[in-house]
């Protein structure tokens, strides 16, 4: 099927397939993508023993970097290669050992080459934990295409 023949969603979910393919520091913290579509990722993260901080809870660190995939995710659904230009984070309540965390990103405005997003985290039983709010910044370049770069990099 050509790009041309794609719908948004497909689109949304080869562009996510792809990033995941590359993105060793998702993986690394063992989060996965349980949704995407145009402009909306919903990612979760179990909260493991060595994500905790001295404080007996979740480091602020890793409730960031699953927001963050997050906004990644949903700012790269078009196949146009998309970076973040700034963020925010608001800490509304601690993520615990063993807390299934879930992020939803939703796109709030996408606009020649910047877009904002909001991204809220919250645990299995439905409790927000941060609220996070994304800038992007369209640069050169298509998301699967950068996997075919990086493929004949290798060779």
């Amino acid at each position: 099927m050509s790009d041309t023949e794609l719908t948004a969603q497909q689109l949304a979910e080869a562009c996510a397939d792809s990033m995941f393919s590359r993105d060793k520091a998702s993986q690394g913290l063992g989060i996965r993508i349980e949704s995407v579509a145009p402009g909306r990722a919903v990612l979760t993260m179990t909260v493991r023993e060595e994500m905790v901080q001295g404080h007996g809870n979740c480091h602020g660190g890793f409730i960031f970097a699953l927001a963050d995939s997050a906004f990644a995710f949903a700012c790269n659904t078009y196949d146009e290669a998309t970076v973040a230009s700034g963020c925010s984070i608001d800490y509304l309540g601690p993520g615990q050992q063993g807390d299934v965390l879930t992020a939803t990103a939703e796109e709030r405005s996408r606009r020649g080459r910047t877009g904002i997003y909001d991204i809220t985290v919250r645990n299995q039983h439905g409790h927000d934990v941060a609220l996070f709010r994304g800038r992007s910044y369209k640069i050169r370049g298509t998301v699967r295409r950068l996997e075919e770069t990086a493929a004949e990099s290798q060779a």
